[in-house]
């Protein structure tokens, strides 16, 4: 068979929608969400909150508002149309239906960029405090990826807040896959929130984070068991963790379940917690037996 009959007939296959993609509503004819419009307006939110950072150009006193005024007209535009899309696309309406909601949703975002800097200012300083190698503030907003994810996921948990459905979790994913934290946008998490290293950090939908709270590379705030519903599907209810302010968790501890770990509280690496702990606790592995002798 000549290679432009086979392409001809699997494009043909490939185009008729299965049972399978039906099912699963992948075929649609609506406009998609665009993750490159989201990753334009992250970068845009990149140099609002942090002029000069990630700008080609030198901003000065004078040209900042100017810039800033243009930045967040395209942002508003942005978030506009991808939260109409993603409306549409999850909710079975046409765009006409959605365009009033999706014009107030992001006057409303725009509104709280203030807010989501303020506490993005409070993570850098965190950082900063807690990290002895850091050399200056601006080497966390550089380098660090817990910033990256928390812009990110600031972003993301305002619009999920504001009930824009998917393109809150297409913004965190894009922060997954750029430093390897997984924060679901739903989750909330306090001022002067700080990750050391970070890879490999999960934090599930319900999990709720108070102020001052540190967490080392690994830890996983999760659900330890799931309530199913008639149809054997899974409820989403509260099943992650509560953590209280001023609590530090050590790296590839795991915290399980809607459990609540007390303010002030110390984690040790390595450990499973799926029980309350009252304030002030701290919890580490105990010595293993013949480890000196194994030594030496």
């Amino acid at each position: 068979m000549e290679p432009q009959t086979i392409i001809t007939d699997i494009a043909m296959s490939l185009s008729s929608p299965t049972a399978d993609e039906l099912r699963m509503h992948l075929n649609s004819s609506q406009l998609m969400p665009s993750v490159d419009e989201l990753t334009e307006m992250m970068q845009l939110l990149k140099r609002v909150f942090f002029p000069g950072f990630f700008d080609d150009f030198r901003t000065t006193q004078q040209n900042r508002v100017f810039h800033n005024g243009v930045a967040l007209e395209r942002i508003y535009h942005i978030v506009c149309r991808q939260s109409a899309r993603g409306m549409v696309f999850c909710c079975d309406k046409d765009i006409e239906e959605v365009t009033s909601c999706a014009e107030q949703i992001a006057s409303e975002f725009v509104r709280q960029l203030p807010e989501i800097k303020r506490l993005l200012l409070t993570d850098i300083e965190a950082v900063a405090q807690r990290d002895p190698a850091v050399d200056n503030y601006g080497e966390v907003v550089f380098s660090y990826p817990v910033i990256q994810v928390m812009l990110h996921h600031r972003t993301a948990h305002a619009l999920h807040r504001l009930g824009v459905p998917i393109i809150p979790r297409i913004i965190s994913e894009q922060a997954h896959s750029l430093t390897g934290i997984d924060i679901h946008p739903a989750a909330t998490i306090g001022e002067y929130f700080a990750i050391d290293h970070g890879t490999g950090v999960v934090i599930g939908a319900t999990s709720v984070i108070g102020n001052h709270v540190m967490l080392y590379q690994g830890v996983t705030l999760g659900a330890k068991n799931f309530s199913y519903d008639a149809d054997g599907l899974p409820l989403d209810l509260p099943r992650h963790p509560i953590i209280e302010d001023n609590v530090t968790i050590y790296s590839n501890a795991s915290i399980l379940g809607r459990i609540t770990i007390g303010h002030d509280s110390v984690i040790g690496g390595n450990i499973w917690v799926t029980q309350d702990l009252p304030p002030y606790s701290h919890i580490q592995q105990g010595k293993s037996e013949g480890l000196e002798a194994v030594r030496s």
